[in-house]
C-alpha cells in the first residue's frame, strides 16, 4: 500500500469519527460503502438489504451508506475494509491482483450453472471443498455471494453467427476466458470495462464479451450492431463483506441478524441483475441490434473448450501450492444437470 493511500485511509477514518452522530442507547451504527451510485442495480439491492437489517433488528442496527466511491476505492476495497475504513462494503476479489488466486480462477469453473441462484450454490460447494477460498478472504466476514447474467458476444460491425466468425476479432474479455478465445482465433484484450465504449467507438476493438444489460448500463446500444447469444459461463464470488474485527465486536444477536440478511441480500442482487439484463435486452431491440443465436453444435464445442481451459488454469495453480484441481473436481461433481447443483459429501 502506498503512503498516499494509507494517508487517505487515515483521513477517511478521521472524518468518520468527526462526523459521528450521537446514537440512542442500545443502537449500533454500521457504515456501508460502495463504488456505485445509489441508482445502480447493485445499490438498489444494497438498499433492500439495509432496510431488512434495520427492520429485522428492530432498530438496534442502523446502516449508513456511502455511495459512488466516497469511502472505499474499487481496487483496494478489501484491504480498506480490513483496516476499518468502513464496516461493510462491496468487494471484487476476482479483480484483485494478489492474494485471491483461487477465487479468480474458480470463476472459470461454472459450466452448467446458468442462473444466478445456481451460480451462488456452486460457489458454496466449491467453498465447502476448498478451505483456501476462506483463507483468501482473511480478515473479512463474507455476507453475500454474487453471480451474474451470462455474457454473450457484442460486436460493432461484424456479425458473429458461428464460432468460426470469431476468428480474427479483437474482443475485450474477462481474464478467465482469454485462453478459450485464443484457441478460437480471437485476439483477446484485457481492459477495464469503463474503457470499452471508447475503444469500440474508435474501432480499436471489434467488440466485447458482455451480458445484455451493458446495452443500457454502458450504452453499448449506441455503438454496437450485433449480439450473439453464445452462453458464456459466469462465475460467482464473495461480493459483500465486513471487517472481521467489527464483526467480532458485535453482539451475538446482531451477528445473527447479519447472518439472516445474507440470503436476503443475495436474492435482491439476483432480482436486480435479472431486471437490468431485461432492460438492456429491450434497449438493444429498440436500437435494432441484430440478435444472433449460436448453433447448438458450436455451443457444445465452446463448452468443451471452456472446461478444458478450466482444467489448465486449475492445474497451473499447483505451482503456487494451491489445489485448484481439487476445487475444479468439486465444481464438476456438484453439477448434476443444467442448473441443478448438489454439493458432494465428504469422502467415505
Amino acid at each position: 500500500m502506498t503512503v498516499l493511500r494509507a494517508l487517505c485511509m487515515l483521513v477517511a477514518v478521521a472524518l468518520l469519527a468527526a462526523c459521528a452522530r450521537a446514537l440512542p442507547p442500545g443502537v449500533t451504527e454500521l457504515t456501508y460503502a460502495s463504488p456505485y451510485a445509489p441508482t445502480h442495480p447493485f445499490s438498489k439491492a444494497d438498499i433492500a438489504w439495509i432496510k431488512f437489517v434495520e427492520q429485522r433488528s428492530a432498530g438496534r442496527l442502523r446502516v449508513r451508506p456511502n455511495w459512488s466511491g466516497a469511502l472505499l476505492s474499487a481496487d483496494m476495497s478489501m484491504e480498506e475494509l480490513r483496516h476499518g475504513v468502513a464496516d461493510i462494503g462491496l468487494v471484487t476479489p476476482i479483480y484483485v491482483r494478489g492474494g485471491t488466486q483461487l477465487i479468480r480462477v474458480q470463476s472459470g469453473f461454472y459450466s452448467g450453472a446458468t442462473t444466478i441462484p445456481s451460480q451462488v450454490a456452486l460457489y458454496r460447494c466449491i467453498e465447502a471443498a476448498s478451505p483456501r477460498l476462506a483463507q483468501e478472504m482473511h480478515g473479512l466476514k463474507v455476507l453475500a455471494v454474487q453471480g451474474g447474467s451470462l455474457p454473450g458476444v457484442v460486436t460493432r460491425t461484424r456479425p458473429v453467427r458461428s464460432l468460426a466468425d470469431l476468428r480474427g476479432l479483437r474482443l475485450r474479455a474477462p481474464t478467465e476466458l482469454l485462453g478459450v478465445l485464443r484457441e478460437l482465433g480471437v485476439d483477446p484484450v484485457d481492459m477495464p470495462m469503463g474503457e470499452v465504449y471508447s475503444a469500440m467507438s474508435k474501432g480499436m476493438i471489434d467488440g466485447v464479451v458482455a451480458p445484455a444489460d451493458t446495452f443500457r448500463s454502458l450504452h453499448f446500444a449506441e455503438i454496437a450492431g450485433h449480439f450473439n447469444t453464445l452462453e458464456v459461463p459466469r462465475g460467482a464470488y464473495p461480493a459483500r463483506a465486513m471487517s472481521l474485527i467489527r464483526w467480532n465486536a458485535l453482539s451475538v444477536a446482531d451477528r445473527q441478524v447479519l447472518t439472516e440478511s445474507g440470503p436476503v441480500w443475495e436474492a435482491a442482487l439476483a432480482l436486480e441483475i435479472k431486471g437490468a439484463w431485461q432492460k438492456g435486452y429491450d434497449e438493444a431491440l429498440r436500437h435494432h441490434i441484430a440478435i444472433l443465436p449460436m448453433p447448438a453444435a458450436d455451443q457444445a464445442r465452446f463448452d468443451a473448450l471452456y472446461l478444458h481451459n478450466a482444467e489448465i488454469n486449475a492445474r497451473a495453480l499447483g505451482r503456487l501450492g494451491i489445489d485448484g484441481l481439487g476445487a475444479l473436481q468439486a465444481a464438476r461433481g456438484a453439477v448434476k444437470a443444467r442448473d441443478r447443483i448438489t454439493c458432494q459429501g465428504p469422502p467415505s
